[in-house]
């Protein structure tokens, strides 16, 4: 059930307001009076039913989302510390005074992103990308994609078996089910024997270990399936199986049991070969640097396939169709997409003048800007590993990271031009005197 609008504007009894306390210049004050609140109001009170107990209230719920973001916070520690040491975090989510102690609990957060989805989270990027106003609307953009890792261990067959017999194990223990062993302490020291397995004095041991962990793991499945029902827990035990049976240089390989859409990516990386997670696309502008599109995928597609998606996500949430789109060579292959050039770096042709040249030459040159922007989504703002469960929450938890980019690029605009008109205002009203003036004059 949808909570009662409070007002927020009446002064209280007893106790001053934050209002009335805080800095008006602070970034967060700023972008708390911009933000246009009964958008969300509008947009997200069709999800709640009339019946039920109160929900908390949407500004609420949206600001604490939103400070995540910018501030590159989990749930936990946004709602358990940073929420009440910070009385600018509780003016910009609709407090008008101190509160002591939580504003939700953590699991609400939870329940709020999958309230409103992936298209109620498109809705705060647009949201973000309206307030730059002209800023938002070039018509020339970079498009790049990366990985957004997923927080998973790192996947090898011998952890895989294991875990594997452990949910065997404790499967068995929740339908009362006595297995004729459950191999607990077998399968511990057969993990500690795989490990080093490239040494050449501990490869033979290793190797054996593997096929003995992949065994008894394979002996454990069978037995469960005997003597389970056919409903329960057949999935799972179909991931099992394919565990069991992929090979090293299969395909569709399954990297995690409790996150099995997790897909291998190699981007050429030294220092990483590998990395686990989905693709993400990201289009910026190249004028201003505006992120206007973010998207994740759910396969690890060929980078030109990635185009007529993230393009046409990119016009709804601004409404314009770009002119050009200049990426990498990853994109080769593609020349135009509907209406949208493709400017791919390759050697001028013969028939570009020298003004045609230079423009290229500058639209690749501005490209180069999209590679710290990703950078800082990883950094600053929770893309570099996602902690948010199944394939919806990694188009969560990136489009989140883009909407906070934006956010925060607006509040340094906010406050830089308050600052300026604080300073001219300071100007007229108390002009400075020459120093070499008289004191008497």
């Amino acid at each position: 059930m949808r909570s009662k609008k409070r007002p927020t504007g009446q002064l209280h009894f007893l106790a001053p307001t934050l209002k009335e306390q805080l800095n008006p210049k602070n970034e967060l004050c700023l972008l708390a009076h911009e933000i246009d609140w009964d958008y969300f109001e509008g947009e997200f009170a069709p999800l709640y039913s009339n019946k039920g107990r109160p929900a908390h209230p949407i500004r609420l719920m949206t600001s604490l989302l939103i400070l995540k973001a910018v501030y590159s916070l989990s749930d936990e520690v946004l709602v358990e510390q940073h929420w009440e040491m910070n009385v600018y975090f509780q003016y910009f989510g609709g407090v008008s005074v101190q509160q002591w102690g939580q504003p939700c609990a953590a699991s609400d957060l939870v329940h709020f992103r999958q309230r409103i989805g992936e298209q109620g989270v498109e809705k705060i990027l647009k949201h973000s990308i309206d307030k730059h106003g002209k800023d938002g609307k070039d018509t020339n953009v970079s498009i790049d994609t990366t990985v957004q890792e997923k927080n998973i261990a790192y996947p090898t067959d011998a952890k895989l078996h294991k875990k594997i017999i452990d949910k065997c194990v404790k499967m068995a223990k929740g339908h009362n089910i006595k297995l004729r062993r459950s191999y607990k302490r077998t399968s511990k020291r057969l993990v500690g024997d795989t490990y080093n397995g490239t040494h050449p004095k501990r490869r033979k041991k290793a190797n054996t270990a593997k096929r003995k962990l992949r065994t008894i793991a394979g002996r454990l499945v069978r037995e469960l399936e005997r003597e389970l029902p056919d409903g329960p827990r057949a999935a799972e035990l179909g991931i099992f199986k394919k565990v069991l049976a992929q090979q090293r240089n299969g395909k569709n390989k399954i990297y995690s049991l409790h996150e099995p859409e997790v897909y291998c990516m190699s981007k050429g990386k030294a220092h990483k070969k590998y990395e686990y997670g989905c693709k993400a696309s990201v289009v910026l502008t190249q004028k201003t640097g505006i992120i206007v599109g973010a998207m994740t995928f759910r396969t690890n597609v060929y980078d030109g396939h990635t185009l007529e998606d993230v393009l046409a996500q990119t016009q709804g949430l601004t409404g314009k169709t770009p002119k050009t789109a200049t990426v990498d060579r990853g994109y080769k292959g593609k020349q135009t997409v509907g209406t949208t050039q493709i400017n791919i770096p390759k050697p001028p042709l013969k028939k570009d003048n020298d003004y045609q040249k230079r423009k290229k030459r500058k639209h690749f040159r501005r490209r180069a800007a999209i590679e710290p922007i990703i950078g800082h989504l990883k950094s600053d703002h929770r893309a570099a590993k996602n902690f948010l469960k199944g394939q919806i929450g990694d188009s969560i938890n990136f489009i989140m990271a883009a909407a906070g980019f934006n956010y925060k690029k607006l509040m340094a605009k906010l406050k830089e031009t308050a600052l300026w008109i604080y300073s001219y205002l300071k100007n007229m009203l108390y002009p400075e005197r020459p120093r070499n003036q008289m004191a008497f004059m």
